[in-house]
């Protein structure tokens, strides 16, 4: 059997901001942006540069409840995981483009990480796996 998460669903106040910071400042790829009008709602889909796994759908909240949410997904916890193929290149290139940093980079026993926050407040970890790290060894 094969199966595997295609999009990671992530609440966003408006689809267009949302749109800019990803792709402006973190340097994903718009991969869909297509109007669903009997929905009025649009089916955004973003990823990583370079990426061929799971990537993000860029829903936009719909009522209030949906909105309490917004930037508070996983309770004030690291939400999201970005691993990249050169951490100081990566999280240079974010400084520069004003990505606010809480937790400043340090080694760990998997590799080197930082924590950011994004335009909403969800926290993600910016990572280099070691490369001998079970879970690195998936994306090859």
């Amino acid at each position: 059997m094969i199966q595997s998460i295609v999009h990671i669903a992530l609440v966003v106040k408006d689809y267009d901001e949302a749109i800019a910071f990803y792709t402006e400042k973190l340097n994903f790829e718009l991969l869909e942006d297509t109007y669903q009008p009997e929905q009025d709602k649009r089916w955004v889909v973003i990823a990583p540069p370079g990426s061929a796994g799971t990537t993000v759908l860029l829903a936009r909240a719909s009522n209030a409840e949906q909105e309490a949410f917004i930037g508070k997904q996983s309770g004030g916890r690291v939400f999201l995981f970005l691993n990249t193929d050169d951490f100081w290149r990566d999280y240079n290139r974010m400084i520069k483009n004003g990505i606010e940093f809480v937790r400043e980079p340090k080694e760990a026993d998997y590799g080197t990480v930082a924590v950011f926050k994004d335009l909403y407040g969800n926290l993600w970890d910016l990572l280099q796996l070691k490369a001998d790290h079970h879970i690195a060894q998936r994306f090859k």
